[in-house]
């Protein structure tokens, strides 16, 4: 029998984790937004040392000498990049604890369902590898698909982490009445999330053309990058309706048909606000100018959707179980 206050404390622990992801993506974001990527040419160190430095004149004379030998060409201190990408990889190191204590306070699982466990500790090794990721993107002087993959690597470990929460509280959810949803509701579900996943790729290549427009434009001129922009761009930008409508109609289904005090109303209230403000972040790219704040934004919420629906999709299969059991009981 599991102790309920250690069961708690593991929920609010792994709950905390989730949002600490997704929060070290938002500043991810921040810092490819800004082009501070390369604010720290060298990992772990940043420049050399373990606490940045805040001017030029505590670097070495010939600093941009070294680095052009390291492959590092044209490197040139900026305080607010540097600090910037250090935020980032201290954030990063803080989610790394974060994760070691979600793992060892799974332990008390071992005993009623050691998958949890196993899922937990899972998630650990692959933010450790996440974080030699990190440094390959460093080393790779910041390739679009390095960073693709990291990014897609993040959204795996969220996804994991959201499952194996959720999987712990199995038997509250089990107790929800989902019997007023729509026979199609699940394949519905489904095929949204698997539209995120296409429109996330999407994202992707369009966050790759940007990277090369805006260097082109040297992280300047904003509003004219939309000039050149590729066709995938306006393929994301419709396909953003498709997946707008899918979504409402599931939020709208579910606020219908579940109890108001149930987290599935919830969820269903969140999805809905997460896909429209990532269109109008969108739409602020799009129309705007690119302005540096909605990038970040517009890549939060598209990782926040798939989050909303696969923790959705996966009360769903814990729920649906609890009736199944109910009616043979019965």
């Amino acid at each position: 029998m599991i102790n309920a206050e250690a069961a708690a404390r593991f929920r609010r622990l792994g709950t905390v984790t989730i949002f600490a992801v997704y929060f070290v993506i938002l500043v991810g974001g921040i810092v490819r937004a800004s082009g501070a990527g390369m604010g720290c040419p060298d990992w772990p160190t940043c420049f050399g040392q373990w606490v940045p430095p805040t001017n030029e004149s505590q670097l070495p004379a010939n600093y941009h000498q070294i680095y052009a030998e390291r492959g590092y060409e044209n490197t040139q201190f900026n305080p607010v990049k540097t600090w910037t990408e250090y935020t980032n990889r201290l954030v990063g190191v803080t989610i790394g604890f974060l994760i070691f204590l979600t793992a060892w306070s799974s332990r008390i699982y071992l005993r009623t369902d050691k998958t949890i466990f196993y899922l937990a500790v899972s998630v650990f090794f692959l933010v450790g590898f996440q974080g030699w990721l990190g440094s390959s993107v460093v080393a790779s002087n910041l390739k679009p698909l390095m960073i693709t993959l990291h990014m897609l690597l993040a959204l795996f470990i969220v996804a994991l982490l959201i499952y194996t929460i959720t999987r712990s509280q199995r038997d509250v959810i089990a107790r929800i009445d989902i019997r007023a949803l729509p026979d199609k509701f699940r394949s519905v579900l489904i095929v949204a999330m698997m539209m995120t996943l296409v429109q996330v790729a999407m994202g992707t290549q369009v966050r790759e053309a940007v990277d090369f427009i805006s260097h082109n434009h040297a992280y300047i001129e904003r509003q004219y990058w939309r000039d050149d922009f590729p066709v995938i761009f306006y393929i994301h930008r419709s396909f953003s309706s498709i997946i707008l409508f899918t979504n409402l109609w599931l939020a709208w289904k579910i606020i219908r048909s579940v109890d108001k005090k149930s987290v599935l109303r919830r969820i269903g209230f969140s999805l809905a606000a997460l896909v429209v403000t990532a269109i109008l972040a969108g739409i602020s790219l799009d129309r705007l100018g690119m302005p540096p704040v909605a990038q970040p934004i517009h890549l939060l919420m598209a990782n926040l959707i798939f989050g909303a629906q696969f923790f959705l999709f996966s009360c769903l299969n814990y729920a649906s179980l609890g009736a199944a059991s109910s009616q043979s009981t019965d």
